[in-house]
């Protein structure tokens, strides 16, 4: 009588993705029937650095101390994802490979080689969807073009129906046994993890990470604040947003799960207008996503080719004092002090601090979406660039140039109590209501009362409002000008 062969093991590599709900990388591997292996390549290639290597860190962690309660592990190893997952494959006697798919430029070229040489080797790949509502390639117009408007975007997702329903996570994980060159490699505490930036001081504390916690956020959102969400979710002073972007981004959680758990709230409630809008957010992330899918350079490069001539500015100093919070605008300075403590920065002001840097700057977008990429704990390499592109209104469906936002008017509409601005900005926590906006109109004799000396305790504006936007449209008008003659 013969032993039984012991089945081959199968792989499964986590990158964004880590949970183990609604993975179809994972899933797909456990209904094999045999022994997987569990790993995250920590390749330099796809390491982003700043705040979002952190929590990226933070959340593989978190991955690999749920697998170790089902009595799994998650291997680290690091270097080139080619090189060591060939040497993995091999000795491990692995006979497939499964990952959830990726659309970033660098991911898509690693990973369409990793699969031609698995292949080749005769080893079995599958990828699959898991990111998206939708593949990126998947919403096309009549003529079998991407589209450049949002809202037909969004029409034409709909018309696909509901995304597919999320898969549960697996009831047990058979493991493979780890080989022997890769046991250093079982630890968390081999995840390569960048530290926060020394002035990053509440960012641990603002993100518990986990999937757990990520299951948390939602349903508190869902009970709580989905149904003031179309109007408090411009409000800064509110707690108006759901705070799932950062878990999202790292794939705490999946936009199926986030998906259906609204649709159920809907069913419950009837709330569809709230519903919908917060929905639509989910698609604004998808059109990002397919934007970056046909257009790589999106970070980098003007998607409106007439602003390759702009005659940007880029005024070091004055950068400087929009990144540490010290342009005397206050909501503008609360935002950017929000984003270096938190690495997070409310939406609505996060559209206010690109217009002033672009516009009233005169600032190159490109520099302010490298620097959300370094603080940001959600950068995403697709909606940092398409909503930096669309403030900036380089982009395609973007806001016009000549839509130039006011912080004044911005700040007196959305924070009007001031309570966001003296949050972040304490030295004009005593000023009154109105003057908190415009602290330099404050009179000698109040300035006395209140011991506050316009210019030392706060900054001056650096730049009139009214005259840096005459700027702004005079630039964009020669620009049209030279693209005619």
């Amino acid at each position: 009588m013969t032993a039984s062969k012991t089945p081959s093991p199968v792989l499964v590599l986590f990158r964004d993705d880590f949970r183990l709900s609604d993975n179809p990388a994972l899933h797909a591997a456990c209904a094999t029937g045999q022994p997987v292996l569990c790993a995250y390549v920590q390749d330099e290639a796809c390491l982003p650095k700043g705040v979002i290597g952190w929590w990226l860190g933070q959340a593989a962690g978190a991955l690999a101390e749920a697998l170790g309660k089902r009595g799994g592990t998650l291997l680290t190893p690091e270097g080139e994802t080619l090189p060591v997952v060939l040497d993995l494959v091999k000795k491990a006697g692995v006979s497939e490979v499964f990952w959830n798919r990726r659309y970033d430029p660098v991911g898509k070229e690693i990973d369409t080689a990793l699969k031609a040489t698995l292949t080749e080797q005769g080893v079995a790949v599958q990828s699959l969807s898991a990111r998206l509502l939708h593949e990126p390639w998947a919403v096309r117009t009549g003529a079998g073009q991407p589209y450049r408007i949002f809202t037909a975007w969004w029409r034409a997702a709909r018309e696909l129906g509901e995304p597919g329903r999320p898969l549960p996570a697996p009831q047990a994980i058979q493991f493979a046994a780890v080989p022997e060159a890769f046991k250093k490699d079982v630890s968390a505490k081999a995840l390569l993890k960048p530290a926060l930036p020394e002035d990053a001081t509440q960012a641990a504390q603002y993100w518990p990470c986990s999937e757990e916690n990520a299951d948390t956020i939602l349903e508190d959102f869902l009970d709580d604040t989905l149904a003031h969400y179309e109007t408090d979710r411009d409000r800064p002073d509110r707690e108006g947003t759901s705070g799932l972007s950062p878990y999202l981004r790292a794939g705490l959680i999946s936009a199926r799960q986030i998906w259906q758990a609204a649709r159920k709230a809907e069913a419950r409630s009837g709330d569809h207008v709230n519903t919908e809008k917060f929905l639509s957010e989910l698609g604004w992330r998808d059109f990002g996503w397919m934007q970056l899918f046909y257009e790589p350079q999106m970070p980098t490069r003007n998607l409106r080719s007439e602003f390759d001539g702009m005659p940007w500015q880029n005024d070091a100093e004055a950068f400087t004092a929009w990144t540490e919070g010290r342009t005397g605008y206050p909501l503008v300075d609360a935002g950017m002090r929000e984003l270096r403590a938190t690495g997070t920065m409310h939406n609505r002001v996060r559209m206010v601090v690109a217009s002033f840097l672009t516009k009233h700057l005169l600032t190159d977008w490109r520099k302010g979406e490298r620097w959300f990429y370094e603080r940001l704990v959600d950068a995403d390499p697709a909606l940092n660039a398409m909503n930096w592109q669309w403030c900036a209104g380089t982009g395609i469906d973007s806001s016009p140039w000549f839509r130039i936002f006011n912080p004044v008017g911005q700040s007196e509409k959305f924070d009007p109590s001031g309570a966001y601005i003296r949050t972040w900005v304490p030295e004009l926590a005593g000023l009154p209501d109105k003057l908190i906006h415009t602290p330099w109109k404050m009179d000698a004799t109040l300035s006395r009362h209140l011991r506050f000396v316009p210019g030392t305790t706060y900054p001056h504006p650096i730049v009139e409002l009214k005259q840096a936007r005459a700027i702004a449209l005079e630039s964009y008008k020669n620009l049209k000008g030279a693209e005619k003659s």
